[in-house]
């Protein structure tokens, strides 16, 4: 089946091509903080939920329906890949991700899989041919967790607030360290390109939890593993976009890796990012607590963010620092959506 003709304008932003407005996109703007996702998740879990393709892309769409973005980010979460490797993980609410059995040695590295996407999580690539096929007029992001926070869950055993352990293994065990991140890497490839085939228009890869390594570790003992992803990722030919948070010291190493565009969160302001020598196309940054104050504050600080964006040169993408949480009213990312569409496209004419 043919695809359907999309509203291109937060690809060209992408790769820093001139657009008519700034583009917008919010993490996380799926579920949690919409009414008919919670009266979904009352009858079904995540799991369930990704599992099911129709109802996948209902969820998936449903915050472009109803807040005019310029992209779909597909619904589903990090951990989605890691039982096909041979990682038994629960999300359990309240706490997130959960591992029974966390990596402690070489041996338990060496015991993970491959994965297979057709025949391991087909429900994720049926998901997006429904949506790319018949039903989006946007751009659907596709998305991997990268292998330091992925390592971090499976060795943690859970979300942890310091990454005591994983620091400590990726220290004393630098052999075995080395291994799983070659394992995850691996897996990212293979399930980024099955849902590139499938028809996802743009990649973001979340490494949420690098920020907690200092810029020196951060060069030894994760960036040759993600030169290594986004250099084979790079030849699909769609746009790649990093993000992480608390990760702004990262963001020059971020910036010499073969990706399109460097995801900030809020404590990195657009044009101090600028300064620093960033070139590529910037995607977001405004802090999500904001969206809790009333609408003359969220457009405050919002026009501030699109005036840095669209007057320091380079690309651009309207975002959020970090996830829409549930406390958030969906009609204020509505709101946020069309100010940001309004006042950008003014200021480019």
């Amino acid at each position: 089946m043919a695809e359907k003709k999309i509203n291109d304008t937060f690809l060209k932003a992408c790769r820093g091509e001139k657009t008519d407005y700034v583009p917008v996109w919010y993490m996380r703007q799926a579920g949690r903080s919409q009414p008919e996702y919670r009266a979904i998740k009352e009858k079904y879990s995540l799991f369930e939920i990704t599992h099911q393709p129709e109802l996948c892309a209902y969820v998936t769409r449903l915050p472009v329906e109803q807040y005019g973005v310029d992209a779909a980010i597909l619904y589903k979460d990090i951990m989605t890949p890691l039982p096909a490797i041979g990682v038994d993980v629960e999300i359990k609410s309240g706490i997130g991700p959960v591992i029974d059995k966390p990596i402690q040695s070489l041996s338990d590295v060496e015991k993970l899989g491959e994965i297979d996407p057709e025949s391991d999580v087909p429900y994720v690539l049926d998901t997006i041919k429904l949506l790319t096929q018949e039903q989006l007029e946007v751009p659907l992001i596709g998305f991997t967790g990268a292998p330091f926070t992925l390592a971090s869950y499976m060795i943690e055993g859970g979300p942890s607030k310091n990454y005591n352990k994983t620091k400590a293994f990726m220290y004393s065990e630098p052999k075995a360290w080395f291994a799983l991140m070659d394992k995850l890497a691996d897996m990212a490839i293979v399930y980024v390109k099955a849902q590139i085939k499938a028809g996802a228009k743009a990649i973001q890869v979340f490494d949420s939890w690098v920020g907690a390594l200092n810029v020196a570790d951060y060069r030894y003992y994760i960036k040759p593993t993600m030169e290594r992803i986004f250099s084979e990722l790079k030849e699909e030919n769609v746009p790649l976009i990093m993000f992480g948070v608390g990760a702004s010291h990262l963001a020059k190493e971020w910036h010499d890796l073969s990706l399109d565009v460097v995801g900030l969160d809020w404590r990195l302001p657009v044009e101090e990012a600028r300064a620093m020598g960033l070139t590529k196309t910037l995607q977001g940054n405004l802090d999500p607590a904001i969206l809790l104050s009333p609408w003359e504050v969220i457009e405050e600080r919002a026009k501030a963010i699109l005036d840095q964006g669209i007057n320091q040169g380079g690309g651009y993408i309207f975002n959020l620092g970090h996830g829409v949480f549930p406390q958030v009213n969906p009609e204020s990312l509505k709101q946020l959506t069309a100010f940001v569409h309004d006042y950008s496209r003014k200021v480019k004419s």
